[in-house]
């Protein structure tokens, strides 16, 4: 299966031990799926992620953001960019969260912000979840 995570998922699955989008990252690590992984959404899940108020809920420091991030960069299949459909949703935020799925070729966008996704992302095959849906999936098993 072939999945995009949303910033929104990344940043959530620092602070908790025990949530969904934690366990999503933690099988990301593990190659449990193939995560997606495009430049600009790197860049921003760094961003995001570096945000003193995300680093004091992480109990982290850049240095392990930047660790984080090299850990999934070595288990990430790099998207390339062959078409742009801006802009296709309410959130220009979210552009590049779909471009990633679409050029990856993804069959999943796991995000909080499903009402951002649902209207656009089925038009290209790609199915927009929560994370607690994405493990009741059940796809994510060894």
């Amino acid at each position: 299966m072939r999945v995009v995570l949303d910033t929104n998922v990344v940043v959530a699955a620092l602070p908790s031990n025990a949530g969904a989008s934690r366990q999503l990252l933690l099988f990301a690590l593990r190659k449990r799926f193939e995560l997606l992984l495009y430049v600009p959404l790197m860049l921003e899940y760094e961003a995001v992620l570096k945000r003193p108020e995300h680093l004091r809920a992480a109990g982290a420091t850049r240095a392990n953001i930047d660790a984080i991030l090299a850990a999934l960069a070595a288990v990430g299949v790099p998207v390339t960019p062959s078409f742009s459909w801006r802009p296709e949703l309410t959130d220009p935020a979210d552009e590049m969260v779909l471009e990633a799925a679409v050029n990856g070729l993804a069959d999943v966008i796991v995000t909080f912000n499903v009402a951002h996704f649902r209207p656009v992302a089925p038009r290209f095959g790609i199915c927009v979840i929560r994370p607690p849906e994405a493990l009741s999936m059940g796809k994510f098993e060894p």
